[in-house]
């Protein structure tokens, strides 16, 4: 008999609890069908992305990204200092990580990402270039635990439009950024119809500034030297 009522309530705590975070998504985002590249989940107006899978690695690798994206105009943008701590969160293939770590000699270059198989790509690639300053870090869809107050940077290229949470996700970034510490937002331009790129996967800078002040960001600069994509700069409000 007892064990049955310890059952019971413990199978009514549960559920409460499951309740209680559903009511909280539900204040957050909304549901309804839209793109069919969506998740059909919305936040503040924009239907998330799906995630792109460790299949496209060589999408993410691929000889021409230089040139379409000017990948080292954007690492100049960032004014990458030696003892910096800069987290590269939905790092991918590592495809920006290994173009910073040299910059930051002297500090460390997190490497973050949900999927196990991007991580393992970095650490290949990290023991043959024999790279000591990388830290791969497995992040999860709310959280990209990193330790608080740790970092002095943090970049996303392509991949904040595609987070299930972003609400929850800019609040954990703005835990693990420094006082004066910077967000390097990269999206492409959806202002631009001549930027090669579904759709879904684009983002306004209107759209950017409206979720990020809503997390307690303000926009800094957009630096509009990028071929295809926006490079805003945000720190903490």
């Amino acid at each position: 008999m007892i064990r049955h009522y310890w059952s019971a309530l413990f199978i009514l705590v549960i559920t409460l609890v499951q309740t209680s975070c559903t009511a909280q998504e539900n204040a957050n985002y909304t549901f309804k069908k839209g793109d069919p590249n969506g998740i059909g989940k919305w936040y503040m107006g924009r239907e998330i992305a799906y995630v792109m899978g460790f299949q496209g690695i060589n999408w993410l690798e691929r000889s021409e990204r230089e040139k379409e994206e000017q990948t080292s105009l954007l690492i100049k943008n960032m004014d990458i200092q030696p003892d910096d701590a800069i987290a590269d969160i939905g790092a991918g293939s590592g495809y920006h990580v290994f173009r910073m770590a040299p910059l930051a000699s002297e500090g460390v270059i997190y490497a973050v990402d949900v999927q196990a198989e991007m991580l393992q790509a970095i650490k290949e690639k990290q023991q043959q270039q024999d790279v000591p300053n990388i830290q791969r870090i497995k992040g999860a869809e709310q959280n990209p635990n990193l330790p608080a107050n740790s970092v002095d940077k943090i970049l996303m290229v392509d991949v904040y439009h595609e987070f299930n949470f972003p609400k929850e996700m800019l609040q954990s970034i703005r835990a693990a950024l420094k006082t004066d510490g910077k967000v390097y937002l990269i999206e492409y331009r959806m202002e631009d119809p001549e930027v090669p790129i579904k759709t879904i996967h684009k983002m306004t800078e209107q759209q950017g500034v409206k979720e990020f002040k809503a997390n307690g960001f303000e926009l800094v600069e957009n630096i509009d030297n990028l071929p295809w994509q926006h490079c805003m700069v945000f720190r903490k409000e």
